[in-house]
This record gives structure tokens, C-alpha cells and sequence, in this order.
């Protein structure tokens, strides 16, 4: 099939690649503009080109998708269907009808729960077992076209939004797999979203970062857990600020929420808001490095 595919992270790579694999005419790729990076401000290509150049696919990067200039390319490149994957921008109504099979989306969640920016970090953050990918047609409304598929996996109990994102990738690109199959033999199916049941994950901010120990170590847990990589839950624990990127279960305890209960050869116990507590086993001090609490605290003795 001809298709137009359209992603920019790591994550939409995986379905880029997928697609090539299985044979389809990638006709062209749209993906963000390039973006300065670190220090130096060098501008960076994302992910998804740097994949398309390797292949020797044609990359475009328009700055606007609705003054015209996108949909002169669409038309040029006369694709049967588009692809889009985390593609950071909104498409408008003329070029997502354009296509003879439409376009469809990659979305990492079981809508309708989870429309919107972040929807892995929100069903870690939410405490959520389980979470999957949805094919969808797309639709003039975020993430409310019909639903061609879902495939459904169980959130590990320690699993963060990293690597439950890369296992979410490739679960994804399974699925647009048969889904494009399933267009191209006309049995693909249009399931309607019950919009009575939509949640929305909303753009992540550093206003989630601090902890709050009044909150449930299970709550706890899942914020540092839902906020890697970015923008990460933080703490001040005896006069430092610490950015917190694991944690496992401690004990109970009757000691008051936040109060540091041990600091040794498992991490940093702190004592949380339900009677039961936590342990910091992997942080970041401001200026630092992130490494192993217990490593942390052979230079840096945190006094109980």
C-alpha cells in the first residue's frame, strides 16, 4: 500500500520501521521540525527522520499544516492511506479525508480512556493495571475516530512510563500492522467510541514533580513511576532536593508522612501518608548524577 507516514519520537519509529518491513511504499514522511538541542543549541533530527534517512525515504518537515503548503505535498505524493504515530501536530479535515483509506492513528491507550498528550503516564499515575493500543480512524476530535483494534498488556508493577512506552511501541506497531492489512483486504472493522466513558491525559508539567508523603505509598510509588523521564517526582529530604526515580514497598510505621525512617544499605525509607512507607533506591541530588541511594549516601550521610 501507498503510504504517507507521519511520527517524530522514538515511539513512532518502531511503527516506521514496521511498515517498511512489511513491504508497504512509503511515499513520504512528515515529522517536527528540528529542534535545537543540550547546551550548544545544534539542531537535532528527530528520531524519526534519522530512521527515514536511513531507509532513503523523502522527510518533510512543514512549520504549518493548515496554510496550504501541507496539503500541496499530500496531494503531489497521492497516498492511499496516511499513518500517523505521536506526530505532535493536528491534521486538518482536508488531508486526513484525502486518502482513499483514510488516516489512522497509533494511540497508546484503550480509548476512550486516555485521550490526549500523555496517555502513558497517565494510566501509571492513575495506578491503572492495565493499559494497550488502539488503531483508530482519525477524526476532526482528538482521539475520537472509530476504532479499527486494541491490543491490551498488564502494567508492571515497577515498570515506568519509559519502558512501558518502548514495549507500548512495539505492541503498537503489531497492531497497525494488521490493521493495514485489514484495510487492504476490506475486513478492517469501525467500531464507534463511547464517549460517555473518555478520560483525558493532559500535557505533563513541573507542577506534578513534588511529593506529596501525605499521599499513599501505593500514590507515591505510581507518580515517580508515571513522571520518568520527565519531568520526574522530586523531594526535599534533610535540607536536600532530590529528583526520586525508584522506589520499592517498605513497612509499616506510625511515624509522621515525610519523616526519614532509615537511610542505609536499601536507600532512603520515608514514611508516607497511609501508615506505610517507602524506599528510595534510586535519586539524583541537584548538580548530580542520578545513581543508587545506598551509593549516594557513602558521601552524602543523611542524618535520621
Amino acid at each position: 500500500m501507498r503510504i504517507l507516514f507521519m511520527g517524530t519520537p522514538d515511539f513512532a519509529v518502531v511503527s516506521l520501521k514496521r511498515l517498511v518491513e512489511d513491504g508497504h511504499d512509503i511515499c513520504g514522511v512528515f515529522t517536527q521540525p528540528d529542534k535545537p538541542k543540550n547546551r550548544g543549541h545544534k539542531l537535532a533530527f528527530s528520531p524519526v527522520k534519522e530512521y527515514a534517512l536511513s531507509q532513503n525515504l523523502t522527510v518533510y518537515q512543514p512549520l504549518k499544516m493548515r496554510d496550504g503548503e501541507a496539503m500541496s505535498i499530500v496531494e503531489e505524493l497521492a497516498p492511499e492511506l496516511i499513518v500517523v504515530a505521536a506526530y505532535g501536530k493536528i491534521l486538518p479535515e482536508d488531508i486526513l479525508n484525502y486518502p482513499k483509506y483514510g488516516s489512522i492513528n497509533v494511540h497508546s491507550s484503550l480509548l476512550p480512556k486516555y485521550r490526549g498528550a500523555a496517555p502513558i503516564n497517565w494510566a501509571i499515575l492513575d495506578g491503572e493495571e492495565e493499559t494497550g493500543v488502539s488503531i483508530m480512524y482519525m477524526a476532526k476530535e482528538l482521539d475520537a475516530g472509530d476504532v479499527i483494534l486494541q491490543k491490551t498488556t498488564v502494567i508492571g508493577g515497577e515498570e515506568d512510563a519509559l519502558t512501558l512506552t518502548a514495549r507500548l511501541a512495539e505492541l503498537g506497531a503489531e497492531a497497525l500492522s494488521e490493521a493495514v492489512e485489514a484495510l487492504k483486504n476490506g475486513t478492517a472493522s469501525r467500531t464507534p467510541q463511547d464517549g460517555s466513558k473518555q478520560t483525558y491525559a493532559s500535557m505533563l508539567s513541573k507542577e506534578m514533580s513534588p511529593i506529596d508523603w501525605n499521599r499513599s505509598a501505593h500514590a507515591i510509588g505510581c507518580q515517580v513511576r508515571g513522571l520518568i523521564p520527565w519531568p520526574c517526582a522530586s523531594t526535599e529530604l534533610a535540607g536536600q532536593r532530590f529528583k526520586v526515580y525508584r522506589t520499592t514497598p517498605g513497612g509499616e510505621t506510625d511515624k509522621a508522612p515525610g519523616t526519614i525512617l532509615a537511610a542505609g544499605k536499601m536507600g532512603i525509607e520515608v514514611a508516607c501518608g497511609d501508615g506505610k512507607s517507602l524506599c528510595i533506591t534510586e535519586l539524583q541530588a541537584e548538580g548530580g548524577k542520578r545513581m543508587a541511594a545506598s551509593a549516594y549516601l557513602l558521601g552524602h550521610p543523611i542524618q535520621i
